[in-house]
């Protein structure tokens, strides 16, 4: 069977930027995209944070100029998801619909995914009101009283880009302070459309069997319980690490991250590197993923360039 120079696991700015380089170092990439493709970024509006675009441009729009480029330096692309890898022994393994993959190196590169509060009702309710993700499902709460979620820059954005479509949201905030960045917090309670619970959880989904229709709501402070009625929630509290896959064959850390060696994309096991949100628990921003992905491909075009 034909070993691969490189196979990149995961798409997203950290992976299609590895694809980039080593495509140009004629490492002949493969990359596996996984589902969906291109990474957080496909869940987000308007990104007005990364450097070359100072109007701002769409997060799928940017994550398909990163795919275009990746494709126009030969990168050969899999629109699958990776099932399981074998880092054991060289030549590493990677298995993805059923066929077996080999390769002399691999960049992990598969991000971190929305979290959940694992509460009663949610699951349930998922797809019926109920969503971690605002530009996918914004569109269907025209003229709704809606809750957010969360304290953070996710839940700031989230709340902000929902009142486009909301009459009212109201963010729930476990603490009494927001740690969203400033700029954040003020677009956010500058909004006439947005208001705030805090020292507040929620401890249930509810439904009438068919849409949601409210939230026990529990305070943290006083102990007290309350209905909140509310035709949608949108969970904004932060991201895991996707590295499910890795576990037993790569360190990870407490958290779920990968780990690296200080200054570099290596991991334990060498001739396997990991870039992006999969391995980055301080910045997580996209230009630090793409950062981190033009390291992999660096780290590993010097990696085999040694062995050759």
């Amino acid at each position: 069977m034909e070993v691969e120079k490189l196979i990149i696991i995961g798409s997203g700015p950290a992976g299609y930027t590895a694809a980039v380089y080593a495509a140009r170092a004629e490492l002949s990439p493969l990359l596996f995209e996984g589902q969906p493709t291109g990474g957080q970024l496909m869940l987000t509006t308007e990104v007005e944070n990364y450097p070359g675009f100072p109007m701002g441009i769409q997060g799928p729009e940017l994550m398909d100029l990163f795919r275009k480029q990746a494709e126009r330096f030969g990168t050969r692309m899999f629109a699958a998801d990776v099932s399981a890898v074998d880092f054991s022994a060289m030549p590493f393994v990677v298995t993805s619909g059923g066929q077996t993959y080999r390769a002399e190196a691999v960049i992990v590169a598969t991000g971190a995914s929305a979290m959940w509060l694992g509460v009663p009702g949610e699951k349930e309710y998922q797809g019926r009101g109920v969503s971690a993700c605002a530009t996918c499902d914004g569109f269907f709460f025209k003229g709704k009283e809606i809750a957010v979620v969360g304290g953070g820059d996710s839940a700031m954005e989230e709340a902000t880009f929902l009142t486009k479509f909301a009459s009212k949201v109201t963010v729930i905030v476990r603490k009494d302070t927001l740690r969203a960045s400033k700029i954040m917090q003020e677009r956010a309670t500058a909004n006439p459309k947005i208001s705030f619970i805090w020292n507040t959880d929620v401890k249930e989904v509810v439904g009438d069997g068919q849409r949601i229709t409210g939230l026990t709501l529990w305070n943290n402070k006083t102990n007290e319980q309350s209905f909140f009625a509310t035709e949608g929630l949108f969970l904004a509290i932060g991201h895991k690490p996707n590295t499910d896959l890795f576990k037993g064959q790569l360190d990870i850390d407490e958290k779920g991250y990968v780990r690296c060696q200080t200054g570099s994309t290596k991991t334990g096991v060498p001739g396997v590197f990991a870039a992006g949100d999969v391995a980055d628990h301080v910045y997580r921003q996209a230009v630090t993923a793409a950062g981190t992905g033009c390291m992999a491909a660096l780290d590993a075009e010097r990696w085999l360039a040694h062995r050759a």
